[in-house]
């Protein structure tokens, strides 16, 4: 799944005659709660290496390609309504204090307010609220996904192979032959493109095309790809500064590409569903949670970790937790950060299940 994912619209094990009742697919709950808490973890200690060991917004989209082919057996305008209509009411919740706290600090909006309305492009701001709206590029490109989905899977079914392989295309020529506006639109393009490939990967897993494909063959194309890009990566370190795969769209492209390839393919051919996590209650039960509320942790998760720090330094003032708690630890900002997540999903989760036409509740 993605994290804006229509979450009525369950992966689902595969069941034929006589099999038990349907229920979810937990490789796909886990990797998406997994990719949510990697997510977290770079925002808070800002790993280089952590989209390496585990590319989430890959993963992410991957997932939620998944979703998309299966929801598109109904009428594709319907499926792109219900998406928009799950999506946009926790971000419109969340958008309120964020505009309201950048206009106390000073922030004149222009025309370009429509965008927190609905962010098909970057919704403008001030450098006060830049880290809790830096991360609404990932809802951006959902949107885009979504409404282009009914045309790139019809393309995927003509050819499923030859697009997999041309949805690397767009990447290659904004890096090595024109790297497009310099505006809303080229960011979007840019985006767009660096996760196309996984985008239809989730197509190519939905329509049993990764299952059918011979094992050497997946192994190969998937480790050339992420050679290609952790390649890519260190040798333009200089040019990037890093070789973090966020500041550099073709190394994440292809590393991306490669390693969601690996684990939709492993999914398909060993029929992994970690059925078994059903047996641990408190395990189970996280990552049911994850899922159920994951527009509220992504949206949220920003804004926990920067209230995280006045927090910290009000603990200061306590003798005791001087003395008893490291203060300074960033792995104690990061727990904290998770305490007032929870508070977030608490107090605003609800509104998830608002726009999913569901009863609120406090936990699903």
């Amino acid at each position: 799944m993605s994290v804006v994912e229509d979450t009525r619209e369950e992966l689902r094990s595969p069941s034929g005659p006589g099999a038990a009742a349907p229920r979810r697919d937990r490789y796909f709950d886990t990797l998406r709660a997994l990719a949510l808490i990697r997510v977290v973890a770079y925002h808070t200690f800002g790993w280089a290496w952590a989209g390496m060991v585990f590319p989430s917004m890959g993963i992410m989209f991957g997932l939620a390609g998944t979703l998309m082919a299966k929801s598109l057996e109904r009428p594709a305008l319907q499926v792109v309504r219900s998406r928009f209509r799950r999506l946009l009411p926790p971000f419109w919740f969340w958008g309120v204090f964020v505009v309201m706290a950048m206009l106390v600090h000073g922030w004149m909006p222009g025309w370009e307010i429509v965008y927190w309305v609905v962010p098909l492009g970057d919704p403008p701001g001030n450098a006060w609220g830049e880290q809790a709206w830096e991360i609404l590029w990932y809802l951006r490109t959902y949107l885009w996904f979504v409404l282009l989905s009914p045309l790139l899977l019809r393309f995927f079914r003509l050819a499923p192979v030859p697009a997999l392989a041309l949805s690397l295309a767009p990447i290659l020529v904004l890096t090595c032959v024109w790297a497009g506006p310099d505006n809303r639109f080229g960011s979007a393009t840019w985006d767009l493109s660096t996760y196309l490939f996984c985008w239809m990967l989730g197509f190519a897993h939905r329509d049993g095309v990764l299952g059918r494909m011979k094992p050497g063959l997946v192994v190969a194309v998937s480790l050339a790809a992420i050679g290609f890009g952790g390649w890519y990566a260190f040798t333009h370190q200089a040019e990037f500064g890093t070789y973090d795969l966020d500041e550099n769209p073709l190394a994440q492209a292809f590393w991306s590409a490669g390693f969601v390839m690996l684990l939709m393919w492993a999914k398909a051919y060993f029929g992994i569903d970690f059925a078994r996590l059903t047996r641990f209650r408190r395990t189970n039960r996280i990552v049911t949670v994850f899922n159920a509320r994951a527009v509220t942790i992504y949206l949220w998760h920003e804004i926990a970790l920067i209230l995280a720090v006045p927090l910290i330094d009000r603990f200061w003032d306590v003798p005791a937790f001087e003395t008893y708690l490291p203060l300074e630890s960033q792995w104690f900002m990061f727990g904290v950060g998770w305490l007032l997540i929870a508070l977030f999903v608490l107090v605003c989760g609800w509104v998830e299940d608002v726009a999913a036409r569901k009863k609120p509740r406090l936990l699903p």
